[in-house]
């Protein structure tokens, strides 16, 4: 039954291998424990926010409090989509479409995280290829952003397969230290949309409002 209230959870991107939706609550429970798996090799530090630092129970809770916060206080001004990412019936991450004032700015930008047995096999960016397909080809966007560390060579690589060009860079502070990313931008004029292999969207209908389009 779809739900008039957040219509957003009927909203589904299906690609060749992959689903992507908004998880239910047994779902969400899912992605947290991947997540308490591990997301990365032990020592690096990917992210600004060092939550996979956490411990694994609390690394779980973070994702949950973080995926209800996002829901509980989306506005059209501002909001943050969080799509389960799962390989048949098996939940692998998360990915991310967010933006600040998006029917003004028509910026977007994404973020996300894999279990670790599921790096390395093309499912992020699949998974972001199909985002960006909703972001463009359905929502409008002009331009979608990344911001990646300097010494992320495979979030780099992936970012530079898609179209990304280099925008400039951002200091931020991690652990006492300087870090430094960079920032990173794919414009529609260079947004190339794979016919073949493009997400089948369903569900958005209900949901365009939601995102001031």
């Amino acid at each position: 039954m779809s739900n008039k209230y957040w219509p957003l959870a009927d909203l589904k991107l299906t690609t060749e291998r992959l689903e992507l939706r908004v998880p239910n609550e047994e779902e969400l429970v899912a992605l947290a424990e991947i997540a308490a798996k591990g997301v990365h090799e032990p020592g690096q530090k990917p992210f600004l926010t060092p939550w996979t630092d956490l411990p694994a129970n609390k690394r779980a809770l973070y994702v949950m409090q973080q995926h209800w916060g996002r829901r509980s206080t989306w506005r059209i001004e501002s909001w943050a989509l969080e799509f389960g990412v799962f390989l048949g019936s098996q939940p692998v991450g998360i990915a991310t479409l967010k933006a600040q004032n998006f029917a003004v700015l028509r910026e977007v930008k994404t973020e996300s995280w894999l279990g670790l047995e599921f790096h390395r096999q093309g499912i992020g960016t699949e998974a972001r290829k199909a985002i960006l397909t909703l972001a463009f080809e359905e929502l409008g966007a002009d331009s979608a952003l990344t911001e990646v560390f300097q010494d992320n060579a495979g979030s780099q690589g992936a970012s530079r397969r898609l179209g990304y060009v280099h925008d400039g860079i951002s200091r931020d502070v991690l652990d006492g230290h300087v870090v430094i990313s960079d920032r990173l931008r794919l414009d529609s004029s260079n947004w190339i949309p794979e016919a073949e292999t493009a997400p089948v969207i369903s569900g958005l209908n209900q949901a365009r409002p939601w995102f001031g389009i």
